[in-house]
């Protein structure tokens, strides 16, 4: 059986290291754009730069989310309250929590 802290400093490694990917692939993304004449506006291959940024930038702003609610989650297990849904404080399922480490709430009130 995982604990908590193993489950949370593993979702915590995956975590960083898709932003880590994310924001190399952002970064050139960026690069191949300052190098290149495209006009986002006007050219047809600009608007799919400019997509590819935007849904760079989106997945990523998603994993740094994500990784704040894991550092939340940690702080949660420090004072004894992962686990416990913050609406009903009945027990978060162990399914839910292998599933969604940093769930703050049960099933039902999610």
């Amino acid at each position: 059986m995982t604990t908590p802290e193993e489950l949370l400093c593993h979702a915590r490694t995956e975590t960083r290291a898709q932003i880590a990917a994310l924001t190399a692939d952002y970064e050139a993304v960026v690069e191949a754009s300052r190098g290149s004449n495209a006009d986002d506006e006007h050219d047809p291959e600009g608007q799919t730069i400019g997509f590819e940024r935007a849904q760079l930038g989106a997945v990523l702003d998603q994993a740094r989310t994500r990784l704040a609610e894991l550092d939340a989650a940690v702080s949660r297990v420090a004072d004894g309250s992962y686990g416990r849904c913050e609406v009903c404080g009945a027990p978060i399922g162990e399914a839910r929590l292998q599933a969604r480490p940093a769930a703050r709430t049960c099933i039902d009130h999610a």
